[in-house]
C-alpha cells in the first residue's frame, strides 16, 4: 500500500519531497499514510482500464485495505490507508 501512496505523490505532487507516515490508531491497526504539499485530492477511478498499466493504485489501495483517504492541510493533503489485523 505504502509504494501506491507514494508513488500517486511523487506522479501527482510534483514536488521535491513528501512525508511518510506510520501510525497505529488501534491496538490492532496499522496507518501509513504519505504526506505533500499538493491541495490535489486523488480519485478512485471506479473503471479502469483492463489494458492500461498506469492508473490502478487507489483501486489496489481500496481493494487491499480497511479504509483509505485525504486530509487536507492548508498548505497541502495527507492521503492515507489503515489495515487492522482481524479479531482472532
Amino acid at each position: 500500500m505504502i509504494t501506491e501512496l507514494v508513488a500517486n505523490a511523487v506522479d501527482h505532487s510534483r514536488l521535491p519531497s513528501i512525508r511518510v507516515t506510520v501510525s497505529r490508531p488501534t491496538p490492532n491497526g496499522i496507518r501509513l499514510g504519505v504526506v505533500d504539499r499538493s491541495r490535489t485530492v486523488p480519485t478512485l477511478r471506479t473503471d479502469p482500464e483492463a489494458d492500461q498499466l498506469r492508473g490502478r493504485g487507489l483501486t489496489l489501495v481500496d481493494t487491499l485495505t480497511n479504509s483509505w483517504g485525504t486530509e487536507l492541510y492548508r498548505w497541502g493533503k495527507q492521503v492515507w490507508a489503515e489495515l487492522h489485523e482481524e479479531d482472532a
